[in-house]
Formats: structure tokens, sequence, C-alpha cells
């Protein structure tokens, strides 16, 4: 019989997500044939009585277990060798600092399927937190706008219980006038419009957005063809083009910094792709952006905006970046811009994102995994297996030997 095990997440700092919730774990034990084991966690947001509660094994040595289930990259000594897992390992993307963890990969013998490449059979992602990076993300710029200006206090998500807590919050909470506007179309930037719903912003078009005062807290969201034209002038706007031929378009992003207060990026971001504005343009007297909430926390240079100098993190959320020196600075100063670049937003709300995610894994990857070597949407998704980068991933071999 297959036997699962949901492992304890190792790193640094921790994230108390887990890909499963007890009753998820307990859904699955009375559903499938399967085995499944939790490794005990004292940092997990659920705590392992819980799972016990249900009837869920706990289980330290997981070396008798055939797939390992995580959220975060398995730190190389924690490895079994042998043995399939599946977490985001940030290796396929040619992460320079995770070249390390690919090799032990493959000097471990392990089946790596990465939750990132699970996909159906037109590319669309299966599975993923992204929804969760959104809305938390979002409600932190709106968080770090309020501290900026004084003129309102909103809880952070990381000190509330749930989303529920945090909704409770928003309905005793009354914002002032302010803009927003809201780049990207994908699950992340749907968990950042959700979440400005539920703050009770009104969402207006984009024309408006950029000709309109309001009384009131609004935001726009703009799609690909309301942020970049192909430098030709070509009227008609082809996505599909845009997306495979970047380097043949502008930024049209230029407008919306002059009127919005708070800039909440969630695109996803191709290098060949235009910059939203640069240093020249932060230092325009009409440049009037004062808090940028980098979802995508693509780090400089390869970014999308110039301030995302590094991540942020839970403990300590924003960090100031002055555009007169390309250097950081504290947050909340003059002639500073305040950046929220957090690279694990879901963790501040890790119960309500481990049920989303353990739902899309029973429902969309799991039946999958059980027949394993057969499963098409599996072999797309496995990055290493027999001690080798998988076909889908040969394109990673210059980078695994330090060519590139």
């Amino acid at each position: 019989m297959l036997k699962l095990a949901v492992v304890r997440e190792g790193k640094v700092p921790p994230d108390a997500r887990a890909p499963l919730s007890p009753k998820q774990c307990k859904q699955i034990l009375d559903t499938f044939d399967v085995e499944l084991v939790v490794q005990p966690s004292e940092g997990r947001c659920f705590k392992d009585s819980d799972y016990e509660a249900l009837g869920v094994p706990l289980q330290e040595d997981l070396s008798d277990c055939d797939i390992l289930l995580g959220v975060k990259e398995v730190p190389i000594h924690s490895l079994i060798p042998n043995k399939t897992y599946l977490f985001f390992s940030h290796t396929i993307k040619k992460q320079a600092y995770n070249r390390p963890l690919l090799q032990a990969f493959i000097d471990k013998n392990i089946e790596m399927i990465d939750w990132e490449a699970l996909t159906d059979d037109r590319g669309d992602r299966l599975i993923a937190f992204g929804f969760y990076a959104g809305l938390v993300g979002a409600h932190n710029g709106i968080w770090t706008y309020g501290k900026r200006t004084g003129k309102f206090d909103l809880p952070r998500m990381s000190d509330c219980f749930d989303y529920a807590e945090v909704k409770k919050a928003y309905a005793e909470t009354k914002l002032p006038p302010m803009k927003i506007v809201v780049t990207g179309s994908g699950r992340v930037a749907a968990g950042a419009i959700h979440n400005l719903h539920d703050m009770d912003i009104h969402q207006v078009a984009p024309v408006d957005f950029l000709t309109k005062n309001y009384d009131r807290p609004v935001f726009t969201q703009l799609f690909s063809q309301d942020y970049v034209q192909k430098k030709s002038g070509r009227a008609i706007f082809d996505k599909q083009h845009f997306y495979a031929h970047g380097d043949e378009y502008i930024s049209t992003f230029k407008p919306y910094t002059r009127v919005a207060d708070i800039f909440i990026n969630a695109i996803f971001y191709d290098k060949k792709a235009p910059v939203f504005f640069d240093r020249t343009d932060m230092l325009s007297p009409d440049f009037n952006m004062s808090v940028i909430a980098d979802v995508t926390c693509d780090i400089m240079p390869d970014a999308s905006v110039p301030t995302t100098l590094r991540p942020s993190t839970i403990a300590d959320p924003v960090y100031g970046y002055d555009p007169a020196t390309d250097e950081e600075t504290a947050a909340h100063l003059n002639g500073s811009m305040d950046v929220m670049a957090i690279d694990n937003l879901p963790s501040e709300l890790p119960r309500d994102a481990t049920q989303f995610f353990g739902t899309q894994l029973i429902d969309n990857i799991l039946p999958e995994l059980m027949r394993k070597n057969e499963s098409e949407m599996i072999r797309r998704a496995m990055v290493t297996q027999n001690g080798q980068l998988t076909e889908p991933f040969a394109y990673l071999s210059d980078f695994l030997a330090g060519k590139e």
C-alpha cells in the first residue's frame, strides 16, 4: 500500500503552512487506499494533537514512506535518498541560490515533483497558493499605507487566527480616500482584488481612475494591454504576442504613477518585458505613489519595478527605497518609497492557505499521484528521476553544471 507523509517544514525563516490540514488528512485516510503519517512539528499552524485527535498517526522517521509532501524547500541534509518528494523547489526557473538543492536531488536519486509544474493539458497550473499571496499582499499594502500616513490602523494578518478575524477588523475600520492600482490577471491578482472588496474598497475603470477624484478609497485593475503597447504603435493588442515577444513592447504605466497612492504588483514577470517605471520616473515631481506591495517579489535587476532590492519578511515586512541613491532606507521616510516584498505571504494566514491548498491537492493531484507511473500530469512535473534531469527539465543542464 502506498504510504504518504506530511514533512516538517525546515526552511529558515520558518513557514507555518502544511500541504494538508488535519481534517484533510482524515479525509484521505477515509477515502483513498493509502497510509498517511505526519512528521511532528512545533512550528506548524496546526498542532500535532490536532492530527492525532482525528486518528492521523504522527511519525518522526519517514524512511518507510513512499511519497513525502511539503510546502517550501526541504533542507538538503533532511532529504531521504531514493524517495519521491513534492514541494516548491524553486529550482525550475534557474534560481541560483538553489542550484545545490537541484544537485542534491540527483545525488540522492530523488524523484522531485514540483508543485509549480503540475499543470493540465493546456498548461494551466492545478495547485498553488497564489490566491492567498495576493490576498495577504493587498492587505499588507493597505496596512503599510496606514502606517506611513497615520490615518488608520489595521492588524497584521499574521497576528490573527484566520481570515474571519481579519474581516471583523475591516468592519470596524474607516478607510480614508486613496487610490490603489493592481496589475495582473491570474490567481494572485484575484486574491488581491478579493481582499480589496472585503475592505469595501470600490473598483473603478482605469480611465475613471486616471481622470476622476473620489471621496472614498478606490482601486483599478490593469491587464497587460492597459500598461504596455507595441513599440511600433500597433493598435490591436495581442496578448500571446506580448508574452512571447515582450522586448518589442514599452510601458504605458506612467500615468498611473501620477495619481495612485498604492501599487499592488501581482503580475508574472518575464525579463524580456518592459519594466513599469524606472528611477528617473520616480524622481519626477509628479510621481505620487508612496507604497509598493510587490507580491510578484522579483528581485532587482530582474524585476518589473526598481524598488525591490530584496525580499522582506513577515517579521520585518517593509523597507524604504530612495530613488535618488538607489539604496534601501528605513521605512516611512520622506523622499523614500515603502516596499512590501514578503516572499512567503500565504504563511501569514497559514490555516486558511493550508485548507485552500489541500483541497486542490485532494481534488486535482492525489488521484494522479496514485497512478504516478502512468500519469502524464506527474511526468510533466517530475524534475529529476533515476539520478538525472527528466526530459521536460533538460533545459536546466547548463544551469546545473554552473555554465549559466
